[in-house]
């Protein structure tokens, strides 16, 4: 069941960095919405969904999402999650250039990030707050970008392609079944597909169905089930795939890493 929240009013921030704590609900979603600011969105515990016009970017632990000030989005947790939500101020350029990504939290960034979560809104930027959320900006901007994004074709016969691709990623059908549907040939959806999310046909379907995964892994199902259900021949060969793209198994990510 879906969950709407409730999203705080803000035209504009009291510091330089505004702090927000939540805990969200399983199927929790916000309104579109954007703001003159940009937004941090870090996963404590649980795994946030970002959706953009250009993609959706998933936050598993440890990881962060990144919005910049003005961009149209929603976030979303399928289960229970922990956010920790920074407000930047439009004039600051921690991210260059301005566009929505996920990136690797590093233990030293994770550990400022929840100590500036937990910072009072009128928090003195004179003292020694002011200095740690200095440290933090300098530490956000150093983090690398991780591969948990999946961009979102401009094209509407492409998008709808991805879209049936993500809502049923057990999909078997080939890139040729698919560009019939679509109403045109093979060669000419795969040169759309790259062109258009900077990724083959083959590598998006494989991306948009690890991402998916790790939500339902999140969600307590088991990597069996999980494997089948992101349209994977074998559990073995559903473990190659995440290792390859996570950097650790489905059974180490249940457990925390």
């Amino acid at each position: 069941m879906e969950i709407l929240r409730t999203l705080p009013s803000l035209d504009g921030l009291p510091r330089l960095v505004f702090p927000r704590s939540e805990s969200l609900a399983a199927g929790s979603t916000s309104p579109p919405h954007s703001h003159p600011f940009g937004q941090l969105s870090f996963a404590g515990d649980g795994v946030l969904l970002v959706r953009t016009e250009t993609g959706s970017h998933v936050a598993p632990p440890q990881r962060a999402v990144w919005v910049p000030p003005g961009m149209p989005h929603q976030v979303a947790a399928s289960g229970r999650a922990e956010m920790r939500s920074l407000y930047i101020r439009a004039d600051q350029d921690t991210f260059s250039p301005p566009r929505c990504l996920v990136l690797s939290v590093t233990p030293l960034a994770r550990e400022l990030i929840l100590a500036a979560a937990a910072l009072p809104a009128d928090y003195d930027e004179a003292g020694p707050a002011g200095r740690l959320v200095a440290v933090l900006l300098d530490q956000l901007a150093t983090l690398p970008e991780a591969a948990y994004s999946l961009p979102w074709p401009r094209d509407p016969r492409l998008a709808a392609v991805c879209q049936t691709l993500t809502d049923t990623p057990d999909d078997s059908r080939t890139a040729k079944d698919f560009a019939k549907t679509a109403g045109m040939t093979e060669r000419t959806l795969g040169r759309l597909f790259l062109a258009q999310t900077g990724l083959t046909f083959g590598n998006w379907r494989r991306r948009s169905r690890l991402l998916t995964a790790l939500s339902l892994l999140e969600a307590g199902k088991n990597v069996t089930a999980t494997a089948i259900e992101c349209g994977y021949d074998s559990t073995s060969a559903f473990i190659a795939a995440f290792r390859d793209a996570f950097g650790i198994t489905p059974g180490a990510f249940v457990r925390g890493g």
